[in-house]
């Protein structure tokens, strides 16, 4: 293996590392002694590659964001042609993954978002830089919806976007305090069944 791959492993075990434990412990409950144990590397090491705690949070950040972007490209190529069942179908899947996990850790961004937000400056706008990603990508999908005739066009793809985000992200919340994945399905089928219909 040569240096340059080695370091890129590396730096992605520590990333895939804080990402496990920011979402069960959050970032503030979480030291970077921790991080580079559960990771197997030396903490000197991960100056190495970060320059402080907060430039590794925005970094997870987006990591964070590249991973569920792939998955989200995944769940579509799988899923039904047209863009609101496709989305749907998208969703139901995110769901299927957090009924399948027994810690309800919700959305890291949301997670985040509500944490760091005040705090740090820069993570605050690494999480408005994805947010920003996500919502011109579902929004896209909502304005084809739109065109076919299956989405309400009173208000703009982007007012329905906002307000599903706003609605998605206080339902993962009451999964968290529930346990349960009931808010989300509860929130997924209302959107879906009515809100988002013409």
């Amino acid at each position: 293996m040569n240096k340059v791959h080695a370091l890129n492993d590396t730096r992605a075990t520590l990333l895939e590392t804080g990402l496990g434990l920011f979402a069960e412990q959050g970032y503030n409950g979480t030291g970077i002694k921790e991080i580079v144990d559960a990771a197997g590397v030396p903490k000197g090491s991960f100056y190495n590659y970060f320059k402080s705690k907060e430039d590794f949070g925005a970094e997870v950040i987006s990591f964070y964001a590249d991973g569920f972007a792939d998955k989200w490209s995944g769940y579509f190529a799988e899923g039904p042609e047209q863009p609101l069942a496709a989305l749907r179908y998208t969703y139901e899947r995110i769901i299927g993954y957090h009924e399948q996990c027994a810690v309800k850790a919700g959305c890291l961004l949301g997670n985040f978002a509500a944490e760091m937000s005040e705090s740090s400056e820069l993570c605050r706008l690494t999480l408005q830089e994805v947010v920003a990603g996500w919502r011109k990508r579902f929004a896209g999908y909502l304005r084809k919806a739109q065109a076919d005739g299956s989405v309400r066009t009173d208000l703009s793809a982007e007012q329905l976007t906002d307000f599903f985000w706003n609605a998605w992200e206080g339902a993962m919340l009451r999964m968290k305090i529930e346990r349960s994945t009931a808010p989300v399905r509860a929130c997924v089928n209302l959107m879906f069944d009515h809100f988002f219909l013409p």
